[in-house]
């Protein structure tokens, strides 16, 4: 993203600060700089998650958990993999770690993935997620957007990141791995690079994420099951193209999550309008930021 000096906003310019000190972060300095939250990649323990116990036990993590779901606590102990502005990994850090505002102010960055899923008639599934969530609760999403995890099958670039999705098609929707396996196919598309805060100041919890963005197309014929975990959503819909621009636009009824609403604003309705071409906009290997 590019911003005329002579028309800057004050946010522009405060984002241009920001993206500035993610760019100066090279592995060492954000080893140094997340000593008790990083890591490093030849010591990470090679597991999903951390011991939660462990977890709870860290500064202030019992203020920023009480009242909170037992599960979605659970969760805030896998390990995400950390990378550099280049999307180099560094190590792992706790989800707990990678999702808190002050190490979000501070430029760390990890790795995520976002899948739309398309069936024969065109429909994408969307889903809203649940009231647990520790992040972005009750907000319309896209069909299924997590983390793949500093582990060796899910570290790999693109393949590590559809390795994930598959995982997280079947935590979140139930969707079997074998019918994901058969019944379509992934393509991966392009990454963005967005920040976004979760609430206001009371709030410690936020995401900045590099996002490799994939769409799954069933095949015609086919149909996939979907069973929802309700720990993790709240409900879901198969939905048309123009119900969805008028859902899009219905502001005050309807809410979605940001890096949802930042791929439909750039991307989701080109790739959309072509889904029996989607693969002219496969595999581009830039990182597009919207910081």
């Amino acid at each position: 993203m590019t911003v005329s000096t002579a028309t800057a906003t004050a946010t522009e310019v405060e984002a241009r600060g920001y993206s500035a000190l993610v760019e100066s972060l090279t592995p060492e300095t954000i080893l140094e700089e997340f000593p008790t939250d990083v890591i490093p990649l030849a010591q990470r323990p090679n597991s999903k998650a951390s011991d939660v116990s462990t977890l709870l036990a860290q500064p202030g993590a019992a203020t920023e958990f009480r009242g909170l779901d037992e599960e979605q606590v659970r969760l805030m102990a896998e390990n995400c993999i950390v990378v550099d502005w280049d999307d180099t990994v560094v190590g792992a850090g706790t989800k707990r770690a990678c999702h808190r505002m002050e190490n979000i102010a501070k430029g760390l960055l990890h790795r995520a993935f976002s899948c739309f899923l398309f069936n024969s008639r065109g429909e994408l599934l969307l889903q809203r997620r649940a009231s647990e969530k520790i992040t972005f609760p009750m907000l319309w999403t896209n069909t299924c957007c997590s983390h793949p995890l500093c582990v060796e099958d899910e570290m790999d670039g693109v393949e590590g990141a559809q390795t994930a999705c598959v995982r997280k098609l079947e935590h979140e929707l139930g969707i079997p791995p074998q019918e994901v396996a058969t019944r379509g196919s992934f393509h991966f598309l392009n990454r963005i690079h967005y920040m976004a805060p979760c609430g206001g100041d009371d709030n410690p919890w936020g995401e900045h994420e590099i996002d490799y963005i994939f769409v799954y197309k069933v095949r015609e014929g086919q149909e996939l099951t979907v069973n929802a975990n309700v720990n993790e959503v709240e409900e879901y819909k198969w939905i048309g193209l123009s119900e969805f621009k008028a859902m899009l636009a219905d502001t005050e009824n309807q809410h979605f999550t940001p890096w949802f609403k930042i791929i439909c604003k750039h991307y989701l309705f080109k790739w959309w309008g072509a889904l029996d071409n989607i693969e002219q906009f496969e595999n581009d290997s830039n990182v597009y930021r919207m910081l």
